[in-house]
């Protein structure tokens, strides 16, 4: 394919790309974007559209689709590639989350499969069928690190001891310490609120500067102010040493347990940097997804020839621009086909033409890219080859290039190179020079373009173009709208007739003199004014009539649908005649088999009564006394039974006319009604505020709001918080109720209770944060803290050290905010003191 290098600068693509690139999850993604390249062949634009549309009806229809965990950890296992590299423990974190993210996303595409249905995705299912997940590397990972990423302390045996002894020791120290700030606090040597600090990794106690004698021990450090001196007794000394000895054998084990994992990794670095191409791929999938929903982009109907029918096309980047300000763009209606290649658009300055071309750069230039573009769904698009693109002044001082040296050098490039594959794009077709010259070079220009039958779009004020076009097969004129009367721009496209400039109302409308206008109207000629004019009413008539045409079509549409409306009443009018007279029959042959009964009967009286006249002639007569009573019934009910299901239907036909001209009559309160709906779900949904008592719709159990975040709401039940769309929740005033844990919950199936039991059978009572950032603190304490409710512990044990106290702070008053904890303080002094928080729950 051949275009300028700076084509897509000119249609606003780099922009598109900056908006994609911002919607990308990582890095993965963003690469991606970056090199997103235009394709020439149908069924790789095919593919690329359709896996875009089936990840639109995922973000659209489903709400569990794996997205959390998009990390790039390309980098890492390149480098761990050589022998002796490993990876740390943020690293191992991040590949086990993205992994996981690879698996959920493969298990999603495939479960269709798995329980033996056709895949509603089967594009992305396809391209997720030979991807590996690694769920043993998986489980691997899951060996060394915690849920929260940190070295578990059963990743070896060595590690466990290492830790056990630390703790031990660190112990040790804590109760050393407490026993001899006891007795400092006591001598008056230090004050009755001071604890125990940790300095340079060393357990010590601080005091003031005049008394650091009556305590034997290392002085460590002092504060900045001077007022405070840091001293490690000497009984702790030697502990203190220990502990340093400990904390670099378990940095060591650490290590060693990483370069183990890093060894047994790297034979798989291939299949899984593929993986990770996989999930780049999602994340780029994703990205352009978001921003169709974001433009309203659809696929168009997509054909394997060179072709333009466009409905309703609207370019995305003005979209957006005019959306801030609550406007809307003027779609555009643009169709190129073999018998029209090359459209020539004529009109008024600022009346639309370079925003009409660069609309069908810009969306053909991202269909063949993989995008869904904003257009109606009937739309049908082609494949180009190649785009060629002439807008703007490309004038250059270092090159020596003009304005129309550099129009002509486009020229020469787009004439050599362009074909019936090609769409070729000119803004101000001949412009920047003496225009006699420059429209007839721009119309030898045309003609070559239409020899070699490419498509194109032009824009144009020379007259001479739009004969050109008038006269010659291929090439047709278009115009942009004015409105002569309001004196402003339509910015909509008219294709068939060419469009007039309005040059002398637009200067009246600017304010020009009047003598000034007279005076040009003289030196041009009265012909080319009348010209003018007469091209200007005639694309007046031509838009009222066309409006008349669009009238008259709507009419003719209601008059078809009416009467195949009729006709389909007809036909159920026929058929349920033709079934009552089949049930009319069915009852009148019922009725003859009872009178051949009855006549049987009275033929085997006479037998037995051995023919006797008197007898003979009564039965004779009974027979036919029945027979005329039998038919003048079935007569009569036969007609009365037509004659009410006609009756019937004749009613259900009146009280479809009624309901009709009742529906027509009412649109408007309909509309009220709608509206008032409308207000009134909105005035339900601003009630659901923080702190309001809900219940999901259907359900009986009533929570409190915690958070609104957009659609969604965090709800407490009980104990335990759920996320609801607000839509499911409806307001009450009655209270939450209490949960008795000892009552057993119907609802909660057996699979549920087993994983609780085996959740409590290995929860562990103690956490130990010691080393943490705040925020990574603060989030192991928030999980370990709701698995201590969930599993109904009473008692748990929090290890913070004691340090600057800064952690011990942050983690308080977290504590304090949680509604299931009954009371937090100290460990006992010989327990660890002040270095450990015990919560009863």
């Amino acid at each position: 394919m051949i275009y300028p290098q700076n084509f897509e600068p000119k249609i606003g693509f780099d922009q598109i790309r900056q908006l994609l690139s911002e919607k990308c999850l990582s890095t993965l993604g963003a690469e991606r974007v970056a090199d997103m390249t235009f394709s020439d062949h149908f069924e790789e634009v095919e593919e690329r559209l359709n896996l875009v549309t089936e990840f639109v009806r995922i973000i659209q229809e489903e709400d569990n689709f794996p997205a959390q965990y998009f990390f790039d950890v390309r980098p890492s296992l390149k480098r761990i590639r050589i022998e002796g590299m490993y990876l740390d423990e943020q690293e191992l974190f991040d590949l086990r989350r993205s992994l996981e993210t690879i698996r959920d996303i493969v298990r999603f595409l495939e479960k269709d499969d798995i329980e033996g249905e056709d895949s509603p995705y089967p594009c992305l299912r396809n391209l997720a069928k030979d991807i590996l997940a690694f769920p043993q590397l998986i489980q691997k990972i899951n060996n060394i690190l915690s849920p929260y990423g940190k070295i578990k302390d059963n990743a070896s045996s060595e590690l466990a001891r290492i830790r056990r002894e630390l703790a031990n020791t660190m112990n040790s120290i804590s109760r050393s310490l407490n026993s001899i700030l006891r007795n400092a606090q006591s001598e008056g040597v230090v004050d009755k609120d001071v604890t125990p600090t940790m300095r340079d990794g060393r357990l010590v106690i601080p005091v003031a500067p005049g008394l650091k004698r009556k305590i034997k021990g290392i002085v460590h450090d002092e504060s900045a102010s001077g007022k405070t001196v840091f001293i490690e007794p000497a009984e702790v000394v030697e502990a203190n040493n220990r502990i340093r000895e400990l904390e670099g054998d378990e940095r060591r084990e650490i290590i060693r347990i990483l370069i183990e994992f890093s060894n047994l990794l790297r034979p798989s670095i291939p299949d899984v940097l593929q993986s990770y191409e996989f999930l780049a791929e999602i994340d780029f999938i994703r990205a352009k997804s978001l921003f169709s929903l974001q433009i309203s982009g659809i696929k168009p109907a997509l054909e394997n020839t060179q072709l333009l029918d466009w409905t309703m096309a609207v370019h995305p980047l003005l979209q957006l621009s005019l959306a801030k300000h609550d406007k809307k763009v003027v779609p555009l209606d643009i169709e190129l086909t073999e018998k029209q290649r090359i459209l020539i658009i004529s009109g008024p300055n600022a009346g639309g033409k370079s925003v009409c071309l660069k609309t069908v750069g810009l969306l053909q230039y991202m269909l063949q890219c993989g995008m869904l573009v904003p257009m109606h769904e009937r739309s049908h698009a082609g494949i180009f080859s190649s785009i060629f693109i002439d807008i703007g002044d490309e004038q250059s001082i270092e090159d020596d290039l003009s304005t129309y040296s550099s129009h002509l050098t486009n020229m020469k490039i787009m004439m050599k190179n362009c074909n019936e594959r090609s769409l070729i794009l000119i803004d101000e077709f001949g412009g920047g020079t003496e225009p006699q010259i420059g429209g007839a070079i721009a119309e030898a220009v045309l003609k070559r373009f239409n020899q070699k039958l490419t498509f194109g779009v032009i824009t144009t004020h020379y007259q001479n173009l739009k004969h050109f076009a008038e006269d010659h097969e291929g090439v047709v004129n278009g115009a942009m709208l004015y409105d002569r009367h309001l004196m402003q721009a339509l910015f909509q496209l008219q294709i068939g007739n060419p469009g007039s400039s309005f040059a002398v109302e637009i200067a009246r409308k600017i304010g020009l003199p009047e003598d000034v206008i007279a005076d040009a109207s003289e030196i041009v000629g009265s012909e080319y004014i009348n010209a003018d004019k007469y091209l200007q009413d005639i694309v007046r008539d031509k838009r009222y009539w066309e409006g008349k045409r669009q009238t008259i079509r709507q009419r003719e549409k209601h008059m078809e649908d009416t009467i195949s409306r009729y006709q389909a009443e007809m036909e159920d009018l026929q058929k349920s005649r033709k079934e009552i007279i089949r049930k009319a029959k069915e009852e009148a042959e019922q009725l003859v088999q009872e009178a051949n009964a009855r006549i049987e009967n009275t033929i085997r009286t006479i037998k037995e009564a051995q023919a006797e006249k008197e007898k003979t002639r009564q039965a004779r007569q009974e027979l036919t006394k029945f027979r005329e009573s039998m038919e003048a019934l079935a007569s009569k009910e036969q007609e009365e039974k037509i004659a009410l299901k006609m009756q019937k239907l004749q009613e259900k036909q009146n009280r479809k006319k009624e309901k009709k001209n009742k529906d027509t009559n009412n649109t408007l309160s309909a509309q009220e009604l709608a509206a008032q709906k409308a207000k009134q779900e909105a005035e339900r949904l601003a009630s659901i505020a923080p702190g309001a008592m809900v219940k999901i719709k259907g359900q009986s159990s009533v929570g409190e709001v915690l958070e609104v975040n957009g659609k969604n709401a965090i709800i407490a039940f009980g104990s335990i918080k759920t996320t609801v769309k607000l839509e499911r929740l409806e307001r009450t005033n009655s209270a939450p109720q209490k949960v008795d844990n000892s009552t057993k919950s119907t609802f909660v199936s057996n699979q549920t209770q087993d994983s609780m039991y085996e959740k409590k059978l290995n929860f562990k009572q103690d956490i130990d944060v010691r080393g943490m950032r705040g925020d990574e603190a603060l989030q192991a304490v928030t999980y370990f803290i709701d698995d201590a409710i969930l599993v109904g512990m009473s008692r748990v044990r929090i290890l913070h050290g004691t340090g600057t106290g800064i952690l011990r702070t942050l983690i308080r008053q977290y504590l304090q905010t949680v509604p299931g904890i009954k009371h937090f303080a100290d460990e006992h002094v010989q327990f660890g003191g002040a270095g450990i928080t015990v919560v009863d729950l």
